[in-house]
């Protein structure tokens, strides 16, 4: 099979099915290529997903910002049940880690005025399971922030582009990329693609693409993470429970799905791959949740890994390559690309199509070269 498309995207993660989305409904012939046979069954299907308007750096923040919007009043039939639902999140210190509170404080307000400094007392009262040297040095209370449904939410970005006349291939792995005049040239276990605008959105594996078509790579670093489940104690009500954060992002956990959810934010470097948890990692999730709370963990109801991919500013590389006219870079998401899904979608489909940053992402103060790929040559 050989066929002719406006654009052919590589990967059918959040990113690429984002990017499908916006570029179907813009009435470009889209094709996505997907290796698995379950689209997003790497780190898109693996995320914990908190959507936290004070998370990550200020192009990310913003590019959070400019998403709230489509996540909260997503297109009638999007999804049958809400993307975001209300969760919020505290982020906890000791004394020794006041002063980083207070600067977090001054930093997240900018664009959250919701954010709110704690006292000890109020964070324990909060959070009684908290011991009471692990919150001395109080807290920030981020009301606003939301769990996403990340199944409905990529689902329903796949299910819009298939709609507007896109199409999705699975079980595609590429294995070439040629450029070809002006056209690429994209063969697949599944057939031949030519297309003159080739989007890279990979995922962990951008960079192996990049090198299959002979562009530049931008050094792509996969980090794995671990997350484990396990159930409270008997008679314990946690479904009004925040996401508790420590101030040092060392650990997190949540209720999910009547369990409790974990993490201890681990970032090991990583080649692409299929990931899976390290048992030193779930040791030291478990030992940092029980040195700073009163929950004990008896026995693991799940536990997983997955790759998140930085380069090294940790923002997302988005933007047609210099070097290489028709090959588009959409990656690098780190672990930030489910909560800035919905303007990531928007500013991939404008700058494929050639057009500028949507007005509302600028106004923001994203610019083109915070994304572009020319940032890190």
């Amino acid at each position: 099979m050989t066929d002719r498309f406006d654009v052919v995207i590589i990967g059918g993660g959040i990113a690429g099915a984002g990017a499908g989305y916006e570029l179907a409904r813009a009435g470009k012939k889209v094709v996505l290529l997907e290796r698995e046979s379950q689209p997003g069954y790497h780190t898109t299907g693996r995320s914990a997903a908190l959507f936290a308007e004070t998370y990550g750096n200020a192009p990310i923040r913003a590019l959070t910002v400019a998403s709230r919007d489509f996540l909260m009043n997503p297109p009638a039939g999007f999804a049958s049940v809400p993307i975001l639902t209300p969760r919020g999140a505290l982020h906890i210190g000791s004394t020794a880690q006041s002063a980083e509170l207070d600067a977090k404080f001054e930093d997240m307000r900018k664009l959250v005025p919701s954010v709110r400094r704690l006292g000890a007392a109020e964070t324990q009262a909060l959070m009684p399971i908290l011991k009471p040297e692990a919150v001395s040095g109080g807290a920030l209370a981020e009301p606003d922030a939301m769990d996403i449904e990340v199944h409905a939410l990529h689902n329903g970005l796949l299910r819009g582009m298939t709609a507007a006349g896109g199409r999705m291939v699975v079980d595609a792995e590429v294995t070439g990329i040629t450029q070809i005049g002006a056209d690429w040239q994209v063969e697949s276990s599944k057939g031949v693609f030519i297309t003159p605008v080739v989007i890279n959105a990979a995922g962990a594996w951008s960079d192996v693409i990049a090198g299959m078509a002979g562009v530049k790579l931008i050094g792509l670093k996969p980090k794995r993470r671990t997350a484990v489940t396990f159930d409270p104690p008997a008679g314990m009500d946690i479904h009004a429970w925040p996401m508790i954060v420590d101030a040092d992002e060392e650990w997190y956990f949540k209720p999910d799905a009547g369990r409790i959810l974990l993490s201890p934010c681990d970032e090991t470097d990583s080649e692409p791959c299929d990931a899976q948890p390290d048992e030193m990692d779930i040791a030291i999730a478990v030992d940092r949740l029980e040195s700073v709370s009163t929950l004990q963990v008896r026995r693991l109801a799940s536990k997983w890994a997955g790759l998140r991919s930085f380069v090294d500013d940790r923002t997302i590389v988005c933007g047609f390559d210099q070097e290489k006219p028709g090959f588009f870079w959409l990656s690098a998401q780190g672990g930030y690309g489910i909560q800035t899904s919905a303007a990531m979608a928007r500013v991939a489909g404008a700058l494929a199509q050639g057009r500028g940053l949507p007005q509302d992402v600028a106004d923001l103060g994203v610019t083109e070269i915070d994304l572009s790929p020319a940032r890190l040559r």
